[in-house]
């Protein structure tokens, strides 16, 4: 399949290179703000798993490059946004890029460093495991991911601050959601306009961070344990399945992003140029070390070898 028919069958593909934004991604997080209002009086964030940066773009476009724009805006009053990856991405205007495993505390402190001891007022994170096909085992490896974006929040979030997760749908979306809520005093699943309906994703919008009172980080799993338990004490079985039935806990799941919009599940005609044809573009950044150069390196050195061997004439008599 060429581009242009990638740009036909999925509009928020070909507006994300129409606007400058390096993933369609970029549009997910702009509905989310849409209809919660998470950048009002944000001044410091964190992007956790930011490559190939489409987050951090909205976040720069939004916050820092408007407040380089104000006249009134001192130096330090500019905001600081930090975008955590284990890959390197190209650079972006006001980010500050850290290349590290967000499941490792010594991340927090990297972070904490660049905040000058001050913590974030907003947490993003837009990661997911590589998906199997199998959604069980695809949701319970992303809601690990969770956990681990989780670990960071404890330690970089102000309290009434505010963290957008991606999370993938399954049977045990009800135990995630009552581990946040332990954290925030509002959470909501929230699915925008341009994320697929064929897609599992959705995201979680956790507002009012307001830990228990006494917590502290290095006790987050043996807490989160006890959500995952009846009585909350002996029996260290964290399934979900003891809050169906007549413990059913109700997630609040909202749709965000302007309904009469695009739809991301739609092929739409493309625009035709001046010249009577449609040029397609070409992406605004692509990764400038994807973890998968490697294997496609090797895989063309494959290609090429047996090619040869097919080539060569045969010795058999």
């Amino acid at each position: 399949m060429g581009k242009a028919s990638k740009d036909k069958r999925d509009i928020y593909y070909r507006k994300a290179k129409e606007e400058g934004w390096r993933a369609r991604s970029a549009f997910k997080l702009l509905q989310i703000d849409q209809e919660f209002n998470i950048f009002h009086g944000v001044k410091r964030v964190v992007d956790l798993c930011a490559a190939p940066g489409s987050w951090s773009q909205v976040l720069s476009r939004n916050l820092y490059v408007p407040a380089k724009q104000s006249p009134d805006c001192k130096e330090g009053d500019l905001p600081l946004i930090v975008a955590i990856d284990l890959q390197p991405m190209a650079p972006i205007e006001g980010v500050i890029q850290v290349q590290g495993d967000i499941t490792n505390a010594r991340t927090a402190e990297v972070v904490i460093r660049h905040f000058d001891g001050c913590k974030a007022d907003l947490v993003v994170c837009d990661g997911a495991p590589d998906v199997t096909g199998l959604h069980d085992m695809d949701e319970f490896v992303q809601s690990q991911l969770i956990l681990a974006a989780l670990t960071i929040v404890t330690h970089v979030l102000k309290v009434g601050g505010k963290f957008v997760a991606k999370i993938f749908r399954g049977k045990d979306t009800s135990l995630l959601y009552c581990q946040l809520k332990l954290f925030f005093s509002q959470v909501t699943f929230a699915k925008p306009k341009s994320s697929r309906n064929s897609s599992i994703e959705a995201f979680a919008v956790c507002e009012n961070y307001s830990p228990p009172e006494g917590f502290k980080e290095e006790d987050l799993y043996h807490l989160l344990e006890k959500v995952g338990t009846p009585s909350g004490v002996d029996d260290l079985d964290c399934r979900s399945g003891w809050l169906e039935g007549p413990n059913k806990v109700y997630i609040p799941f909202l749709a965000c992003g302007d309904l009469s919009g695009y739809d991301s599940d739609r092929s739409y005609p493309l625009p035709i140029t001046d010249g009577g044809s449609y040029r397609s573009l070409d992406p605004v950044q692509p990764p400038i070390a994807p973890p998968y150069k490697t294997a496609l390196q090797m895989k063309k050195a494959s290609s090429h070898s047996a090619s040869r061997d097919a080539m060569k004439p045969s010795t058999d008599s």
